[in-house]
């Protein structure tokens, strides 16, 4: 096989292929080796690569049958045997191996702590045969929507590789973009699958809160904000691989709605119930919306009314200012959790970037009570969101608020970063605490940080499924998705509206130019 042929079939029909014989699994791997030899010096998509995991996986195919730990129906065989895969360097423990969190500090840590056994994801992901090679980069403790860690690199955009290929899955988007893998894995605390997904022309959805576990190394993930799920190219892909991850595990403390009667694949081939979609691209935190954002929700509304759905601008009733706030302020507490965890068992601090101790320093000024209402007042969010889906079966949002950046915007210069390092060295964090200054201080981080990314909070701190559609490029030839948000536990339905729009305006012939450049 060829790598121009390799980048005309899915996972699906890959291991299609591989049943049959018409492939092996090695020649996959062989091919996805070779293409990441080739981007890898222009993407830094990848933090290190796992060639005994890939040999032993090797070995051990053909798998027997697996059941689908979402409905509990037995596949025919490793549904994905022989598929090469990438995981994002975080949450999913590889053992014996760092999981470095795009971190220098977390790295070598971890290298003295690897993880002693698998995460549940990655063990499903395993048991269906996929053929994990290697381990994508991401921002420092995946904490920005543009993936661009000083211990490994920026990711490169491969539909343009001057500009950020989003964050935090940046690395697994690039890889599947650059035609490295047809899906690979990633997670979502704040819109990190969404957000590179828009970036790179890819399909993605983050599953319910509690659809997917984080277990064994983890209860919860940003107090079940964030959840597993993948990158790819179709809609069919995306759906297995919800089969494949779904299930709690003993001890999970979310538990997500009953998956359905059957399995999501089968599910996201059925016939699309005619919909009320509501669209808003209108900045929750009233900042500024491009205008090819507001183009890509123009054209996703006619079609989908062009479809038959009753489509209507709507948004619900909440303040988006607040909801932001709620997920800065855990965002602080959460990284100064990890800094002080870190240094105690040995990372020194100045191995963490200069952004991530001025993060963990606003934390330590933060007290236990403003954390905690804000944590309370996810729940009120949840319900005007609910009430707001009494309504609408799903949000129409843009992912991004203009196309993907390019390299170093918003980066602090020489001088802003000596003062961040003062900031944090001398205590005057804790000071403008004091003064009464922080809280506006901490405002405009929020504003500043979210304002390219306004729009997909919203379902991580509510907890519902919400995914990320290929369906613009911008005059320049840019990739920007837009979102659509689905109620608690109903990722079927979202799958059933993906399918019938990747029907409509297919995406999957629509190749970065690094992927047709190995051609």
């Amino acid at each position: 096989m060829r790598h121009d042929e390799y980048l005309k079939h899915d996972a699906t029909a890959l291991a299609a292929l591989v049943r049959r014989g018409e492939v092996s699994a090695a020649e996959l791997l062989a091919l996805a080796r070779a293409q990441l030899a080739r981007v890898l010096p222009a993407t830094r998509l990848l933090v290190r690569e796992l060639p005994a995991l890939a040999e032993q996986q090797l070995a051990r195919l053909p798998g027997g049958p697996m059941v689908l730990p979402s409905t509990g129906v037995a596949a025919t065989g490793a549904p994905l045997a022989g598929v090469p895969f990438l995981v994002k360097d975080s949450v999913l423990d590889v053992p014996g191996v760092p999981t470095s969190y795009g971190s220098r500090a977390l790295g070598h840590l971890s290298e003295r702590f690897p993880a002693a056994e698998p995460a549940a994801a990655l063990r499903r992901l395993l048991g269906a045969g996929l053929v994990v090679f290697g381990k994508t980069n991401l921002p420092e403790l995946g904490l920005k929507g543009v993936s661009d860690s000083r211990a490994f690199g920026r990711v490169a955009n491969p539909w343009d590789l001057t500009r950020t290929a989003g964050g935090s899955s940046g690395g697994s988007a690039a890889a599947v973009a650059a035609g490295v893998v047809p899906m690979a894995g990633g997670n979502d605390g704040g819109g990190s699958l969404r957000i590179p997904a828009a970036c790179c022309g890819l399909f993605a959805l983050k599953p319910s809160r509690g659809r997917v576990s984080n277990g064994p190394g983890f209860g919860e993930v940003w107090f079940g904000a964030c959840s597993e799920g993948v990158l790819s190219r179709s809609v069919r892909d995306s759906a297995l691989a919800l089969d494949i991850l779904a299930g709690a595990e003993p001890g999970d403390p979310f538990v997500a709605p009953a998956p359905p009667p059957a399995p999501f694949v089968q599910l996201a081939g059925r016939a699309t119930p005619r919909l009320r979609i509501a669209f808003s691209a209108t900045s929750p935190i009233g900042t500024e919306v491009h205008s090819q954002a507001h183009a890509a929700v123009s054209s996703a509304a006619k079609l989908l009314q062009g479809l038959g759905h009753e489509v209507e601008e709507a948004a619900p009733a909440i303040d988006g200012r607040a909801l932001a706030r709620s997920f800065t302020q855990i965002y602080f507490g959460q990284v100064l959790a990890t800094v002080r965890q870190a240094l105690a068992l040995g990372a020194r601090r100045e191995e963490f970037e200069p952004l991530t101790l001025l993060t963990a320093e606003i934390g330590r000024s933060v007290d236990a009570g403003t954390l905690t209402a804000e944590l309370l007042a996810w729940n009120g969010y949840a319900r005007a969101l609910a009430v707001f889906q009494q309504r609408y079966d799903v949000l129409l949002t843009p992912t991004l608020a203009a196309p993907p950046v390019a390299h170093g915007t918003g980066d602090a210069t020489p001088l802003a970063e000596a003062m961040l390092g003062l900031f944090v060295k001398s205590g005057l964090v804790r000071w403008l605490g004091r003064l009464g200054l922080l809280e506006s201080t901490i405002e405009n981080l929020t504003r500043a940080n979210m304002a390219p990314v306004p729009f997909t909070q919203l379902a991580n701190l509510t907890g519902v499924p919400a995914m990320s559609l290929p369906l613009h490029w911008t005059p320049e030839g840019l990739p920007l998705g837009v979102q659509c948000i689905g109620r608690m536990g109903d990722e079927a339905l979202l799958l059933q509206l993906a399918a019938q729009v990747e029907h409509a305006a297919p995406w999957f012939e629509r190749l970065s130019p690094l992927a047709r450049a190995s051609d």
